[in-house]
């Protein structure tokens, strides 16, 4: 069976209206959460993805994220081992910053409805050619400026940044497919988290907007099946279980 690593940053922030399309697709997903203290996994090996998601911090923020530099590690694992990665909002700017993105802790928050638009870049590309044109929701934390080399291939109505593919396997965007309003609602619910002062706007926008949300995030997912190739399953190492005798 297809496994899925997926690494959560909040309680409030899961992979949301993505489950359902993973599940229909017989992919399975495992929840880590290094927010809480669990360790990451130190290998690919048994896994066929990885699935990076939102937070409430910027990731230049290492004391409230301590975990950073070892999710800077599980990317790199992932990515020398060939594995597709997804990363959404904070999983975004971590993987920009594994690319060589610069990160800064400012602003705080961001968080607007905009339109997609596919650049030059995207020209071709499944995940830009399915949201270009369409709304989309913008959430994230900290900033990232992108490295020479490096071109968006989805951006805003000002030009900005949404989405990149820094390699064949591997998406980063800064909008956030996998919302849906109730998830907005638990962040402000959350206990201590900081959300942006017009996060009761952004919610009411979600519900105006929760059947075009639906119906980007089933043309990405498409898009993302294809162009990442995760319905195939990958060779697994196999598991060793060291059988000691029992003397007694």
């Amino acid at each position: 069976m297809k496994q899925f690593v997926v690494v959560q940053h909040t309680y409030a922030e899961f992979l949301g209206t993505i489950e359902n399309q993973l599940e229909k697709r017989d992919i399975g997903f495992i929840y880590f959460r290094p927010f809480v203290g669990q360790d990451l996994p130190g290998s690919a090996g048994q896994f066929d993805a990885l699935f990076l998601l939102g937070g409430a911090f910027p990731t230049a923020d290492r004391d409230a994220c301590p975990w950073v530099d070892d999710e800077l590690r599980l990317i790199g694992i992932f990515r020398q081992a060939q594995r597709p990665i997804v990363a959404f909002g904070f999983g975004a700017l971590l993987l920009a910053e594994h690319e060589g993105a610069r990160i800064s802790a400012e602003p705080l928050h961001t968080a607007y409805w905009t339109t997609g638009h596919k650049t030059v870049a995207g020209a071709g590309d499944a995940l830009a050619e399915a949201v270009d044109g369409r709304r989309l929701l913008v959430m994230y934390n900290g900033s990232a400026t992108l490295p020479t080399g490096i071109e968006p291939i989805v951006v805003d109505d000002d030009g900005n940044w949404l989405a990149i593919r820094p390699q064949k396997e591997s998406y980063a965007m800064l909008f956030r497919p996998e919302l849906k309003p109730g998830m907005i609602e638990d962040m402000i619910m959350e206990a201590k988290r900081p959300v942006p002062d017009h996060i009761g706007e952004l919610l009411a926008e979600a519900r105006r907007e929760w059947k075009g949300m639906e119906e980007t995030k089933d043309r990405l997912i498409v898009a993302l099946v294809k162009e990442l190739d995760l319905m195939r399953e990958h060779h697994k190492m196999p598991v060793f279980r060291l059988n000691v005798p029992d003397n007694s």
